[in-house]
């Protein structure tokens, strides 16, 4: 009986954790809601976004930042992305490691819908666990390069670069997706 009792009160935990994360996201995505006309929910992934809201927020500026911030500081319990530059400086560099993080993965995704790339460290992850899983996960995405599309006009370049100049390959796309998706 005793196991049993246990079982359950960890079943709560469980529950109760799922439930907070829940509640987090909500808030978390209740402006993008509002601005992009989605839906998005804890299990969301950048493969499910529409490419509209991907190529906004790839772009990096102003409004499209305050998203991902008030996301990220949401899911880490900081309160909102208004809020940001009242955080200590401790909090605003978790804030922004997780940013640029999740800024690479979604012009990753962009580069793959462009058939630019065939995939990238990430994409199996949802956008939730991008982020409150960071310190769990981003090491080792940040390890591995995306892989150049066969397709790609530079891919006999690209096959030919040792693993540091195949990721600095695939950095300097970033700025020609960026014009691609902008146009």
């Amino acid at each position: 009986m005793r196991a049993e009792g246990w079982i359950q009160n960890v079943s709560r935990i469980v529950d109760l954790e799922e439930g907070r994360l829940f509640i987090a996201a909500k808030k978390g995505y209740r402006n993008w809601v509002s601005h992009f006309g989605e839906d998005f929910q804890v299990d969301t992934k950048l493969s499910q976004v529409s490419t509209a809201t991907l190529s906004y927020l790839a772009q990096g500026k102003d409004k499209g930042t305050f998203y991902l911030y008030d996301l990220i500081m949401n899911l880490e319990k900081l309160g909102s992305g208004f809020e940001f530059n009242e955080v200590d400086a401790r909090n605003k560099m978790k804030v922004i490691d997780r940013y640029l993080f999740l800024l690479d993965r979604i012009r990753f995704e962009c580069m793959k819908r462009m058939g630019w790339i065939d995939d990238y460290p990430g994409e199996a992850s949802t956008i939730v666990e991008l982020v409150t899983r960071f310190d769990e996960l981003a090491p080792g995405m940040q390890a591995k390069t995306p892989t150049l599309s066969r397709s790609h006009a530079g891919y006999g370049e690209f096959e030919k670069l040792n693993a540091f100049d195949r990721e600095a390959y695939v950095r300097r796309l970033i700025p020609k997706i960026l014009q691609e998706i902008k146009d």
